[in-house]
């Protein structure tokens, strides 16, 4: 007999199998169905887990395109940085002086190129994004005590507004006033424009048109076609300077470039003309800066004063002296001592003239700095715009507005602005456009001015007594009549040699100015700008007001007007015009060579840039600077106030070498050597 073995597990709970198709048997068999598949799906988790180097890679994986995502926004999205570091609406301060920055600088945003800018929209937008993060604070913390909330608030509060004064203060940095010198009729007597608006309605265009294009077949169009530059702007007042990079920039951009502008400082009110050319702006003048300049194909910093700049860029990146072509646009000795420890630093130096190249080389000599390449001289050029209001061929000329189209305009331009200053033909304007300090030279303007309406006096003071003692001869001597006759003689004669300055030159050229003959009688009457310019030195200012307040002749003569882009009509307004800048000179005088298109005279000092561009008597006449110079030039505003055929013929000259020399051709063809100096290839 067979023994039955049971399983061990079996024992004591052994049941026969039910009969198949039996309630029993399915209600079995569909209860095991579940523990099936749990089992499947436990056991397919159960593997994943047990391979944890998949487990890993994936993790890798995401961890890399996670970190390739925000590293790349970082980079190119520069206005949603600060979403980036916002973490449970907090912002560290360093962004926060980014963002602040972001809206009070007006920095353009690279889409819709809106600007903020104001106290009021900063302030709101400070407070706004500071009651957001307190909102979402309290909602994740309902439960905090009251107590707790109310220091919350009075912290935050505190927070909020120790943050707007900041940004008030930053505004008020920015868009600084002096509150000595309002700009109005009371401070200055006769204060007039801009005339913006005037050019807009006579010349009949917009201010999108007012914008160059490039010129499609020329070298420097080919070298810089999607290239990436960083210019360096020392500052944003109308000056000479940055008005020259800002036009740079704007070419750049015409012949297919990317350009980013760096602002070392906002002073100055170029920051809405950058936006309506839309030229992008660097928040900052930091890190920011220092990578967006690494990207770059080449950086061209605009003035000795971006010395500290550069400096710290080199340190934060060594190799980047190599890609900086350094367009130096001072002459004087304390920007050469600001500037010299980086000099041999930099790829390239570029200078405006040749004077200014010999000067800077002989002070690298004397402090022995060795450059690492031979400087290139590129001087400045007369905009499109300007070329084409004075009726000289440029990019903006079409088929309904040739150039003599232009020089009708111009006329009637003329005619409009000078009923805005109350002048008639009978009025000689001689202009003077520039910063006012010392440097500049407008208070000697003015001594001269006031020397010249004293000689202008002298003749009818002379008929005057002339005609006194006319009346008095039956109580003089024949012989003391003689002698009157004999000296009134010779007064006229001396008067004559002094009043023509071709007879005190030794030149082949005076012939020029001997064949003018002398006209109806003119008064003479003074434009100085700019007033509002962020360069002007108050004290300066006051010097000269205080003058006219002496001068009461010389102060109903003179009219000021403000600092402005638009220009185009104070030239068509003017008849003469003065570069009367001190010392060493000017380094170049870009609106020397403006005034010099739009066919006015020039008076200027015999030294620095203005001796290279004004030739004396044949474009210009020239005097020596400081007080020594004052009579010389009084008596050359004496010579073009009498003879204004004289003056047609000098501008016209000056206009002839302009065309020559200095247009925005002649400018970008020099600049050509520097890209292919400086420019990685």
């Amino acid at each position: 007999m067979e023994d039955l073995r049971l399983s061990p597990l079996r024992l004591g709970s052994f049941k026969s199998s039910p009969p198949r198709g039996s309630p029993t048997f399915r209600r079995v068999h569909s209860g095991r169905t579940p523990r099936r598949e749990v089992k499947a799906n436990g056991g397919a988790l159960q593997w994943f887990r047990s391979n944890r180097l998949i487990y890993w890679l994936l993790l890798i994986t995401l961890w890399t395109y996670l970190g390739f995502y925000v590293q790349s926004r970082w980079a190119h999205d520069d206005d949603n940085k600060v979403e980036f570091l916002r973490f449970g609406g907090k912002l560290r301060e360093d962004v926060l002086h980014v963002e602040q920055n972001t809206r009070v600088g007006s920095v353009v945003d690279k889409t819709t190129h809106l600007v903020v800018d104001g106290t009021n929209v900063v302030h709101v937008d400070v407070n706004k994004r500071m009651h957001v993060a307190l909102a979402k604070k309290e909602d994740a913390t309902p439960r905090r005590s009251l107590s707790a909330r109310r220091r919350r608030r009075r912290k935050a509060g505190r927070s909020s507004r120790s943050k707007t004064q900041k940004v008030r203060k930053v505004v008020e940095d920015l868009d600084e006033q002096d509150p000595e010198l309002p700009k109005t009729n009371v401070t200055y007597g006769k204060l007039f424009g801009p005339f913006g608006s005037i050019e807009d309605k006579i010349l009949e265009w917009s201010p999108q048109k007012r914008s160059g294009t490039c010129d499609r077949k020329s070298d420097f169009k080919r070298l810089v076609w999607s290239r990436r530059f960083v210019l360096l702007f020392h500052e944003l007042s109308m000056t000479g300077a940055p008005i020259s990079m800002m036009e740079l920039a704007s070419e750049l951009l015409s012949c297919g470039a990317t350009v980013y502008a760096v602002v070392l400082s906002r002073r100055g009110g170029l920051l809405q003309e950058l936006i309506r050319r839309r030229i992008k702006v660097v928040e900052d003048k930091g890190e920011l800066s220092f990578k967006t300049a690494m990207k770059a194909d080449l950086v061209v910093a605009g003035s000795a004063v971006c010395a500290t700049w550069i400096d710290q860029y080199m340190d934060h990146f060594p190799a980047g002296g190599s890609q900086i072509a350094w367009w130096v646009m001072e002459n004087r000795r304390e920007y050469f001592e600001r500037a010299k420890p980086v000099l041999d630093r930099v790829k390239l130096l570029i200078f405006l003239s040749e004077v200014q190249n010999k000067q800077w080389l002989t002070w690298c000599e004397e402090e022995r700095i060795k450059l690492r390449s031979q400087p290139v001289i590129v001087p400045l050029s007369v905009n499109d715009e300007l070329a084409f209001v004075a009726g000289i061929s440029s990019s903006l000329n079409t088929p309904t507005l040739t150039t003599e189209m232009m020089k009708a305009k111009r006329q009637a331009l003329r005619e409009s602005v000078r009923k805005e200053f109350g002048l008639t033909d009978k009025d000689m304007l001689v202009m003077s456009l520039s910063s006012i300090n010392p440097t500049k030279g407008q208070l000697l303007l003015l001594e001269s001015a006031a020397l010249a309406l004293e000689k202008e006096k002298e003749p009818e003071q002379v008929a005057k007594s002339n005609h006194i003692s006319g009346t008095k001869k039956e109580k003089i001597s024949l012989s003391v009549r003689h002698r009157l006759r004999g000296s009134a003689r010779k007064m006229k004669i001396k008067s004559r040699v002094v009043d023509n300055p071709s007879v005190l030159s030794a030149t082949g050229k005076r012939k020029l100015l001997f064949s003018a003959s002398v006209t109806q009688k003119q008064d003479l009457k003074l434009l100085l700008g700019s007033v509002g310019s962020k360069s002007n030195k108050v004290a300066y200012v006051k010097e000269m007001l205080n003058f006219l307040s002496k001068n009461g002749n010389l102060s109903n003569s003179v009219v000021w007007t403000l600092a402005t882009t638009r220009v185009a009509s104070l030239y068509s307004a003017a008849d003469v015009y003065v570069t009367n800048s001190q010392g060493i000179g000017e380094t170049f005088g870009r609106v020397t060579i403006e005034a010099m298109a739009y066919g006015l005279p020039l008076l200027g000092t015999d030294a620095g840039g203005t001796k290279e561009i004004v030739e004396h008597n044949v474009t210009g006449l020239l005097h020596p600077v400081g007080r020594l110079g004052n009579k010389v030039l009084a008596q050359n505003l004496l010579f073009l106030l009498r003879n204004p055929s004289t003056r047609l013929q000098l501008g016209s000259e000056g206009r002839k070498k302009v065309e020559k020399m200095y247009m925005k051709q002649h400018m970008y063809k020099r600049f050509v050597d520097v890209l292919v100096k400086c420019m990685r290839p």
